[in-house]
């Protein structure tokens, strides 16, 4: 059975996470009002990501004999600056998501849970990943700066990205 501190904790951070898929989706709505499926896509994948992040929380809770408890989700902001801007926002959100992850380790740790420990790590090693794409594609964006024709080829190279569950074997 998980203690009711843990429990508490993994219940903010499935809340934690559907708001991540909720700002993933309005920023999938701002590259749509401008013109960019592909970014548009990169970020509705990015959706799918969060709500199978959220749902691994939900089942983990479940399976340890506790109770998930859904909280109001956060609205998240709607305008942007700049494509640019939308993955500035997006790399300190995932930030701000790898403080929140190291947090419940701390905690997990604390309250000497092997388990839970156990099944934060990978979530540790996908916070590495969301930080590195983020980083790859504000780096192209800089590179990009205000030429429209390297805005369209990243829009189309964002445009290809598919979400992959892991598979059975991952926890």
């Amino acid at each position: 059975m998980i203690s009711h501190t843990m429990l508490e904790a993994l219940n903010r951070q499935i809340n934690r996470e559907l708001y991540s898929a909720y700002l993933y989706l309005s920023m999938s709505a701002w590259f749509s009002d401008r013109g960019l499926p592909g970014f548009a896509n990169w970020m509705q994948v990015q959706v799918k990501e969060e709500q199978f992040h959220a749902m691994k929380f939900y089942d983990y809770c479940i399976a340890r004999g506790g109770r998930v408890t859904m909280l109001p989700i956060e609205a998240p902001p709607n305008e942007w600056e700049s494509p640019l801007a939308v993955f500035e926002a997006t790399y300190a959100h995932e930030q701000r998501v790898t403080k929140m992850i190291n947090d419940l380790v701390d905690l997990a740790m604390a309250e000497r849970d092997h388990a839970t420990t156990n099944f934060l790590q990978w979530y540790v090693d996908e916070q590495v990943e969301e930080e590195a794409n983020d980083t790859e594609i504000i780096g192209k964006l800089q590179l990009i700066g205000d030429e429209t024709n390297g805005l369209f080829m990243l829009d189309k190279e964002l445009g290809t990205r598919v979400f992959t569950p892991p598979t059975q074997g991952a926890p």
